[in-house]
């Protein structure tokens, strides 16, 4: 679960944008608006935000993304739950909101949008407010036992150039090959069929394997540049715990443990939360977007390309 938390100050535009028809947008909570249409819902809202008119950034608007993994799971019901979970945890109370499903991608997501005048003319506070997202949206995530991607599983290969590319494919493929292989020459076997290569580094020299480098695409990385849990040592134990489960009968796979039940789950009908999120007090939970690591280190190192670049 990853939100993304936009400021500002149309509510029509905002509104137009989660009720677009070419989305497939599916209302889910409208509290506080009269709804007979877009342009009614956007009047709502304009007309409470001039109890504070000093607030020019009036308009909040959430974007929640699930995998897409989560997708038979997620009925109507469960993610508004969440969506209205995530809201008080936020300390976004007693104001209209409107919660709107799209359907026009292949992962679950959801659009919020909200007054950030509150039903009593106070401000919603937006101070740490990406922080306290984070750790809500990690909270929910491990409450209902949602998938939760690593920061290289989130890294959109298409917008990679070589090596990263290369590196990240390597590391979808080890990631996969690891986890249902019980000896080095099986997973060597699959590794080539799908263009991998594999050479071992020797200490000195003596037969002591002491690490692995995997090459793919003409480019060539050590397991542990790829990701840490990729060096040889970790690998070997990985197929070793691998080959025991076998022996025992178990099958290695990664599944996840038994899931909690989604807020749809709970609850005996099937009536969408209309009206229900004044019910909510405020909450001042902390938390932080989990940053998509390799992005990260991708831009760190542009700037010091940059930098060597300028000093030469």
């Amino acid at each position: 679960m990853i939100a993304k938390i936009v400021k500002g100050s149309n509510f029509k535009g905002v509104v137009d944008y989660i009720l677009d028809k070419g989305k497939d947008a599916k209302i889910l909570v409208c509290d506080g608006l009269f709804a007979e249409d877009k342009a009614t819902i956007a009047m709502s809202f304009e007309a409470q935000s001039k109890m504070n008119p000093k607030v020019t950034k009036n308009v909040g608007h959430i974007s929640l993304a699930f995998h897409k993994e989560d997708e038979h799971r997620l009925t109507d019901r469960a993610m508004a739950g969440i969506a209205l979970e995530y809201l008080k945890g936020m300390g976004i109370t007693d104001t209209q909101v409107l919660i709107v499903r799209h359907f026009d991608k292949e992962h679950p997501h959801m659009h919020i949008a909200f007054n950030r005048i509150a039903n009593d003319g106070r401000t919603i506070s937006d101070r740490n407010e990406r922080i306290r997202s984070a750790r809500i949206c990690k909270e929910l995530t491990k409450k209902y036992n949602l998938y939760f991607a690593s920061g290289k599983e989130q890294v959109k290969l298409h917008r990679l150039k070589e090596p990263d590319k290369a590196k990240y494919e390597l590391f979808s493929i080890l990631k996969s090959e690891v986890a249902r292989c019980g000896n080095w020459n099986r997973l060597i076997a699959n590794l080539k069929k799908q263009g991998v290569d594999v050479q071992f580094k020797h200490k000195g020299k003596s037969d002591e394997v002491q690490g692995v480098v995997f090459s793919m695409n003409g480019y060539s990385f050590s397991g542990s540049k790829i990701d840490r849990r990729f060096s040889f040592s970790k690998i070997n134990a990985a197929l070793d715990n691998n080959r025991r489960n076998e022996r025992q009968g178990i099958i290695a796979s990664p599944h996840r443990e038994e899931q909690s039940m989604l807020p749809s789950e709970s609850r005996g009908n099937n009536d969408l939360f209309i009206g229900s999120i004044g019910l909510f007090t405020s909450d001042n939970t902390d938390g932080q977007a989990e940053e998509n690591r390799f992005e990260e280190e991708l831009k760190r190192r542009n700037k010091k390309k940059k930098q060597r670049k300028i000093r030469f």
